[in-house]
């Protein structure tokens, strides 16, 4: 399942690179791919989370972030690029791609003394659905016991949306993605409130929060990229990218990624 990649370091040589696939789970989408870099660092690499979108439907994988860790591992991070189960397969939707998401980050825990990863230094960056699950992630620890998510082994330092979908409750309304987030919940808000409340991101657990979002994304519009709570969407750093579309967001040449980039440093 490994892929080869090629990446270029900064100085402009060019390095293969083989990410290792980890299973942290029986199912075949409970995976991970961890990405190691060209040039370290540090002794302890800091580790960059990455988790894809596509509205959380099984026709969308990881792949769609590979750019993004060649980039990041040619500037001296590791990335944990996961996969997860999702609507359309078995165990997808609600709770089970919470619980995948959450299971996947914990596996960092067992990752960390082999390839020397800094558990102190995870940062979680997420596009579209998957920006939702960064973002939600990073709240793990407020949740209630037994909760899809709850009781992390691992915490983030910072936790980073891209063009993510934040408020729920707007998207079932709404109908974003053709009934994504319906599909992705299992009912609508007016059937499973408590679903949507736990699938929420939290922004109060203390870990910080930011959004980078495009002002051309007719996919995920800039209205359900915030909590629709004026005084939790005031605590999520929002970093606007005038013209960039959804998919500019994960384009490694982008402004929008650089964007986050700078918010990594």
């Amino acid at each position: 399942m490994a892929v080869v990649s090629v990446a270029a370091t900064r100085d402009g040589s060019v390095a293969a690179t083989e990410p290792i696939t980890v299973a942290y789970g029986a199912d075949p989408s409970q995976f991970g791919q961890l990405w190691l870099p060209i040039v370290p660092k540090s002794s302890l690499l800091p580790v960059v989370v990455l988790i894809h979108g596509g509205f959380w439907r099984e026709e969308y994988g990881l792949d769609l972030m590979d750019p993004l860790a060649k980039d990041l591992i040619s500037r001296g991070d590791a990335v944990w690029n996961i996969e997860y189960r999702r609507v359309g397969q078995d165990g997808g939707g609600y709770p089970g791609t919470l619980d995948d998401v959450a299971a996947a980050i914990d596996a960092l825990q067992g990752l960390a003394p082999t390839h020397h990863l800094d558990l102190a230094d995870v940062v979680l960056v997420g596009h579209s659905a998957g920006g939702q699950l960064s973002l939600w992630a990073a709240g793990r620890a407020t949740l209630p016991a037994g909760a899809p998510g709850a009781d992390p082994k691992v915490t983030p330092r910072l936790a980073i949306g891209q063009g993510p979908v934040v408020d729920l409750v707007a998207g079932d309304a709404q109908g974003l993605g053709g009934g994504a987030v319906t599909d992705f919940i299992g009912g609508t808000a007016a059937q499973f409130p408590d679903r949507y409340a736990i699938a929420s991101p939290n922004t109060s657990s203390g870990v910080p929060l930011a959004v980078v979002r495009g002002s051309a994304d007719d996919i995920v519009p800039a209205a359900f990229t915030l909590p629709p709570d004026q005084a939790q969407a005031a605590q999520i750093a929002v970093v606007d990218i005038p013209g960039a579309d959804h998919f500019a967001l994960i384009d490694p040449a982008s402004t929008a990624w650089q964007a986050v980039i700078t918010l990594l440093d």
